[in-house]
């Protein structure tokens, strides 16, 4: 289908027709990706990212099961620059398990 590229203030605009934006699901202020190719420009809908949270991500390895659980890997003490102050962790006086138990405030 052809469309003409009109002045739009300092930029150029293309006006989509409303069967190519209905096709693509798209509506007012949504947002697209512009690839340039050669002298071709093609228009696609971004691709979703989602963040995940560590906690997230730690209650799914749960729901799977230990079957689908990674190895714990023990590397040895810090050393060095792994080691930070203040931190009880990299000293070795708690363990990854327990930063993962719910505090007094059941904030975890």
């Amino acid at each position: 289908m052809k469309v003409r590229i009109a002045k739009w203030g300092n930029s150029l605009g293309l006006r989509l027709p409303k069967a190519a934006v209905e096709a693509a699901g798209l509506i007012e202020g949504s947002e697209v990706d512009v690839i340039v190719e050669g002298r071709e420009l093609r228009l696609r809908a971004p691709v979703p990212f989602r963040r995940h949270l560590l906690a997230d991500l730690v209650a799914e390895m749960k729901r799977l099961g230990p079957d689908n659980e990674p190895p714990t890997v023990e590397w040895g003490p810090d050393r060095g620059a792994e080691i930070l102050e203040g931190d009880a962790y990299s000293r070795g006086e708690i363990t990854l398990d327990d930063l993962m138990k719910p505090d007094v405030a059941g904030k975890r």
